[in-house]
């Protein structure tokens, strides 16, 4: 190999000297990127919403470790001797366990039910044409107007003649009949999307209108539905106006009934209700962990559309 002199004097292979300043050998080092300055302002801003959204539930944790008196008091936003216990009084007074169980069925049952009728309703929608369309999708946003409690009356009149009265499985419905139009109009949205190539594709391979619905389109709007699982989820997880109305029997309350334990007025147990509450948010946020990457997908196809 033939050696070259460079400036110091020194004899170097020329291949070595290029690669050491980026020539042939190799590309040049990439140069670190900082953050632009016109977003640095952004991220500030966003960077504030984001503590101003978590602050009321980092409040709410540090409520519940302190005893009431210091509560009250509001001495120090942090807990000086944190009260464990004051979450074992909730479980216990509250029986939390059966209430949050019944939370997780209900809440369960009803997504489920959702997301398979407004799936099929929205594909529907999405991709046939029959007489009254336009009529049907009238319809729906016309029940999405009324409010809920304007419904309490007939709806608790379908469930005696129906004798589902006090039981879970009246209230399932009810929530699912609650949650389908605007979870219909979603997936009707992400239906509309999807390019009918697809299919085409698989009607030609054999498959059937059900086979195409369940095995190609369904898949593909697995951000629709984890979008649809959330609103709804969190909707039926809050409910408790229509389980007051319908339930007789404590024993089939869901979750928002063992919180109503602890806000007497004679009997004040703020801290334990914090507590109470927090453990009823655990679920909610689990799943939310659980589902997030396809609801960060859902909220970016709904803008693009």
């Amino acid at each position: 190999m033939t050696l070259i002199n460079d400036e110091a004097g020194t004899g170097a292979p020329a291949a070595e000297r290029d690669t050491d300043r980026g020539g042939p050998g190799r590309s040049a080092p990439r140069r670190r990127r900082g953050i632009p300055a016109h977003k640095i302002g952004l991220y500030g801003l966003l960077g504030i919403a984001a503590l101003t959204a978590l602050f009321p539930l980092l409040w709410m944790v540090s409520g519940s470790l302190q005893s009431l008196t210091e509560l009250l008091t509001n001495q120090s936003f942090l807990p000086r001797d944190p009260q464990w216990g004051n979450y074992v009084t909730a479980w216990v007074q509250g029986d939390l366990g059966t209430y949050l169980r019944n939370s997780v069925v209900y809440t369960g049952a009803a997504v489920l039910g959702i997301l398979l009728v407004s799936s099929l309703a929205g594909y529907a929608l999405a991709r046939l044409e029959f007489a009254g369309k336009g009529v049907f999708t009238f319809v729906i946003l016309a029940v999405m107007i009324i409010p809920a409690p304007a419904m309490f009356l007939a709806q608790y009149k379908l469930l005696i003649s129906l004798g589902l009265t006090n039981n879970p499985i009246g209230y399932v419905l009810i929530l699912i009949t609650s949650g389908i139009p605007m979870s219909t109009l979603i997936m009707r949205s992400f239906f509309v999307s999807q390019p009918r190539d697809l299919e085409e594709a698989a009607a030609l391979d054999g498959a059937g209108p059900l086979r195409v619905f369940w095995s190609v389109i369904l898949p593909l709007a697995r951000p629709g539905l984890a979008a649809v699982a959330v609103i709804q989820g969190l909707g039926a997880w809050n409910e408790y106006l229509m389980a007051l109305v319908l339930f007789d029997d404590n024993e089939l309350m869901p979750i928002q009934r063992g919180l109503t334990a602890f806000t007497s007025a004679e009997t004040p147990q703020q801290q334990i209700l914090l507590a109470a509450t927090t453990i009823s948010i655990v679920p909610v946020i689990v799943f939310y962990l659980m589902a997030q990457r396809h609801i960060v997908k859902g909220i970016g196809a709904g803008a693009i559309k």
